[in-house]
């Protein structure tokens, strides 16, 4: 089962009504069994209810369609994103969905929307997402406050299978690696899956490793496919020229493989 994060850059009414955009990104979702959209701007929600319609109709989906969760917008100020979740209703069930809010500091620009889902057919009975888009220039506060995030989703939901997933912006000048090795979710306790050379970014003019994947404790490390951790170039894989690259995003996906039940 393929599990992905996609910072679709400012996702909303004017993609999804673009052929082009809109078949690109039915055609990268299709790939994967579930998958956060990031940078989504759909106040009305009308935008991800049509381009579920035709994420749905698509051939390869008719057969085990998907569905959709979504938080609400988040964020400071003007500038409000939603994480958008798709997930394939024969491969997963939703089991619980909690907007976490920080007591005290505000920390966290887009405080992450986390869900549990039932994943039928894999190493992991329970598998608790937390979606990530952090601001760039707080990359490290923000990464340092995700700790009190899984500790809080273990406390409410007693599971310990848990995966961190998003925009870390972890890399380049908003993150050198010896500033990360300090974040709480650097601890002996996570494994980082997405390798530091592998580019996230459908820029020419940097490789960084932005988008990254983070598990919790060596039963959810153990459970993932081994090597199956990567950004998903969708500009190689469909040919595309890189206009057309960015105009359906400034990001790759990245993706994993959980194992089979055995």
């Amino acid at each position: 089962m393929k599990i992905a994060a996609f910072n679709v850059k400012t996702f909303g009414e004017k993609k999804v009504n673009d052929e082009f955009v809109r078949r690109n990104l039915i055609k990268i979702v299709s790939r994967y069994s579930v998958v956060v959209m990031l940078e989504v701007r759909d106040k009305s929600g009308e935008a991800m209810k049509k381009f579920l319609v035709e994420l749905n109709k698509t051939r390869v989906n008719i057969c085990c369609p998907f569905a959709m969760v979504s938080s609400k917008p988040l964020g400071r100020g003007n500038h409000m994103e939603q994480f958008v979740f798709f997930y394939r209703k024969n491969e997963v069930k939703k089991l619980n969905f909690h907007q976490y809010k920080e007591k005290t500091k505000d920390v966290l620009a887009r405080e992450p929307f986390v869900l549990q889902l039932e994943c039928r057919g894999t190493a992991v009975e329970k598998l608790v997402l937390i979606p990530v888009h952090s601001k760039p220039q707080d990359a490290k506060i923000e990464l340092d406050a995700l700790g009190d995030v899984v500790e809080n989703v273990r406390a409410r939901w007693r599971n310990d299978n848990i995966m961190i997933l998003g925009d870390f912006n972890a890399d380049g000048r908003y993150l050198s690696q010896r500033r990360r090795e300090n974040v709480s979710i650097a601890s002996s306790s996570y494994t980082w899956l997405i390798a530091d050379d592998v580019d996230t970014t459908t820029s020419n003019s940097n490789s960084h490793t932005y988008d990254r994947i983070v598990v919790f404790g060596q039963h959810m490390a153990n459970a993932v496919v081994p090597g199956s951790a990567t950004s998903f170039n969708f500009q190689a894989a469909y040919g595309l020229s890189d206009d057309q690259a960015k105009a359906i995003s400034d990001h790759y996906p990245v993706e994993v493989e959980l194992k089979k039940r055995i």
